[in-house]
This record gives C-alpha cells, structure tokens and sequence, in this order.
C-alpha cells in the first residue's frame, strides 16, 4: 500500500513533467541577486497560487513558505532563489550585475515545487498526519557586501544571508528535519549523498598609503599596491602551512586596486575567504592572515584595516537522514553512480541550519558546464527536474509515513552550540 502511494508521487511528477521544466526554464532566465528575488518570487507565487497553494508566511524581504498538512513530523523543503555574478554567461542579467543561475538555485526551485505538489497529489499528509513545509530562502551566495550592509544599517535585515536571517527571525519554527538539494555541475555521478561542506570567515583588507605624483614625486608616497603584493608573498608563504585532512583554503579578489595609473596607489582592498572544515583552524588562519596583512603595510610604511564577517559553518550532515535519500535514488541510480561522503570545500548557510537540525544537502547531476561558470547549463531536463523530485518527494514521504523513523533521527541528533553560543559567533566575539 505504501509503495503503491509513493508511485501515485512518482506518477503525478510525470504527468506534470512540461508544466515543471517550463518553471524550471522561466526561473532559470530571469536570475537575480540576493535579496533582490522579487521576479523570481513573482513567478514562483504566480505558478503555487495556481496550483492551489497559499504562502504561509514572508521573510528576509524576498523569501516566503508553502506547506501542506500540519502536526509533526515536520519536515522543511529547502529551495534557493538567488544568482551569481557570472560575466559571459547567455541567460546573464545585464541590468543586475551579470548574475545568472551558475549554480543552479533556479533549478532546486522547481524540483521543490515539483515535489511538495506530488506529495499533496497522493495525500500522504492526510491520511497519516505531519506536516511538509517548502522554505524559499534568499541570498545564499555571500556575494553584494555592500547592499546588504545597506539592507542591515536600514533594519530591514538582521544578517547577510538568508538561511542566517531565517534563523534568527525563528522561520523555521517547530520543524524537525531539513532536505536540501543542490546541483553538482558536470560529473560521471547521478547523485550524491551524505556530503560535507567547509565553512568559512570572509575578511576585508584596506591597504592604505600616501598618494603622490608616480612620475614626479614617487618617494612622497606610500605605495598601497606594493604592501598588498608584499602580503600576498606572504599569503602564499602560509598555504604551505595547511593541514590537508583540513582542507583549508585562502582565495580573494582585488575590488579596488589604485585609484589612477598616474599616482602611487594610496587604497587597495582585497577581499577574500578563509575556508576549513575546522572552525578552530578556520579562526587561527584568520587571525594569521590579519597579522600578515598588518605587517607587510607596517613594513612599507602602510598601514592595513582588515574586517572579518563571520560567513558560514561547515555543514555536518544527518547520516542517518543521508540514508534514507540514498534508499530512493537506488531507485533512478546504481550504487556505483551515486558519490558518498564527499567533503566539498564549498560552502553554504545550509551549515547553520545543520547546527540546529538534522539536515541534508544531496547533489543531483543533468548538468553541463563548470559550476559558477558561463558554460553552465542543464543539459538533462528529465534527471534535473523530474528524476531529483521524485527523490525527494519519495524521502519526504518515508519521514511522513514512518514517523518513528523522524522520531528516532530527531532524538539522535545532538545541535553543535546552543543560540547563545550561535549569537557569539556571528558576533565575532570569540575571535577579538
């Protein structure tokens, strides 16, 4: 009787498989920026509110819930709204930055919707109890510091990310587990399962020196473009210092680097993150860095102002929910198709979520193309959209039909840090 219930999903996903892609396609043209979803909410609302579907609630200004049932278990749907700079790609967003759906949040979009309607098709919530709920979070890349700063100062957001902000506006409310999927780009894989990710600290480093005429009077000032070179030596010097088990990772951008060719630059800033599966490791390489930066300015004269933001944990996955995915992707892949225990050194604000609840991040492939590249695309619409639905809508239903299963998770599932230890964190305090 189960099995025939999980089929009436699977069924209700194929006879809707056009109206799904052509989401899929509509949200994947029209990327936007983090906090900045209001077409990509538009479409979404416009399609659910067809489809019978009400918005229970709104937040971080562009993310909103639709769920069916009530009662637990409750199990929450995860889905991204936003996009990433991504020069040269053809569905780019000129007028927004460039930003294009790179990392294929549009598609977790539809995938989403494709499974909580399969679920309300076959009723598992009503015969049994329970509650599914799909969370549409904002701004997962950490990317547009500034507006967001903005957005802060003007109180319209407590923190720079949306899962952070969902967190601390308590969206989540009595949810008991997390499932989250995400596109892994182009790989021999199908699917894969119980991954990890890095967590990171963003810094922000302001070189300055004095300004003075390059050709005519350059022993009047202090080059800010040479003490950033000095440390980036000096950076370099560090990376021979990391532990591989680790795998830690220092990376950045210049995002003002002179300020006219004809002086001796008096402001450079770099911007960058400390990555590591160790937050302790992740905090030491911080302050590292901060010593380096401030020395090499020091030694030419210069001085640096580095600002660290806390930006995500690592993501520890709930094995045992991993387990109960990897059950129904067997049914779409074999063993050896589907990647397990991966330890990615991405990150996502999935790994605070996953400090308070049994979470996972499963990957899906289809896609062609590098992932935060131009050349990325879904190549396989069936697998992206179809087949990725059904293995979560079917993972949803285990939870609800055998809730002594949701049960035995949740009592197994200790939180790493307790909400005030959390809020010390993103204060930064215990790195001062």
């Amino acid at each position: 009787m189960e099995q025939s219930r999980k089929e009436q999903c699977f069924q209700y996903i194929d006879r809707h498989a056009d109206a799904i892609v052509e989401l899929g396609r509509a949200l994947f043209v029209h990327p936007e920026m983090g906090f900045k979803e209001f077409e990509t909410k538009r479409i979404l609302t416009e399609y659910l509110m067809r489809a019978g579907f009400a918005v229970e609630q709104e937040y971080a200004l562009t993310g909103f819930q639709v769920s069916i049932g009530a009662g637990h278990p409750h199990i929450a749907l995860i889905a991204e709204l936003d996009a990433i700079p991504t020069p040269g790609h053809p569905a780019a967003n000129h007028a927004d930055q460039e930003a294009a759906h790179s990392c294929g949040h549009s598609t977790q979009c539809a995938i989403a919707v494709a499974a909580l309607e399969a679920l309300r098709a076959c009723g598992i919530t009503a015969e049994k109890g329970g509650k599914v709920s799909l969370f549409f979070t904002p701004a997962e890349e950490f990317t547009d510091m500034e507006y967001r700063r903005g957005l802060v100062a003007q109180g319209k957001l407590h923190y720079l990310s949306g899962k952070i902000n969902m967190l601390a506006e308590g969206v989540l409310g009595d949810v008991d587990l997390c499932l989250h999927m995400h596109a892994m780009g182009e790989s021999k894989y199908h699917f894969a399962v119980d991954s990890a990710l890095a967590g990171f600290i963003y810094k922000k480093f302001t070189f300055q020196g004095r300004g003075a005429h390059a050709a005519v009077l350059p022993h009047m000032g202090i080059n800010a473009l040479n003490a950033f070179a000095l440390f980036q030596c000096a950076a370099g010097m560090l990376r021979e210092t990391f532990v591989d088990e680790d795998k830690n990772r220092f990376h950045g951008i210049v995002t003002e680097g002179g300020q006219t060719v004809n002086s001796i630059p008096e402001r450079v800033v770099y911007e960058g993150y400390i990555r590591s599966f160790n937050v302790e490791k992740m905090r030491e390489l911080s302050e590292q860095y901060t010593r380096a930066a401030r020395h090499c300015a020091q030694a030419l004269g210069a001085e640096c102002i580095v600002e660290d933001t806390p930006g995500y944990l690592p993501f520890v996955p709930c094995h045992a929910l991993s387990e109960v995915a990897k059950c129904n992707m067997l049914r779409f892949a074999s063993e050896k198709e589907i990647l397990t225990d991966e330890r990615s050194v991405a990150a996502g604000d999935i790994g605070d979520l996953g400090v308070f609840y049994p979470c996972i991040q499963f990957g899906y492939g289809g896609i062609t193309g590098v992932i935060h590249g131009k050349d990325m695309a879904v190549a396989d619409e069936g697998r992206v959209y179809l087949e990725t639905a059904k293995v979560l809508a079917a993972t949803a239903y285990d939870l609800i039909a055998q809730p002594e299963l949701a049960n035995q998770i949740c009592d197994e599932f200790t939180p790493a840090m307790t909400w005030e230890e959390y809020l010390d964190y993103l204060s930064g305090n215990e790195t001062k």
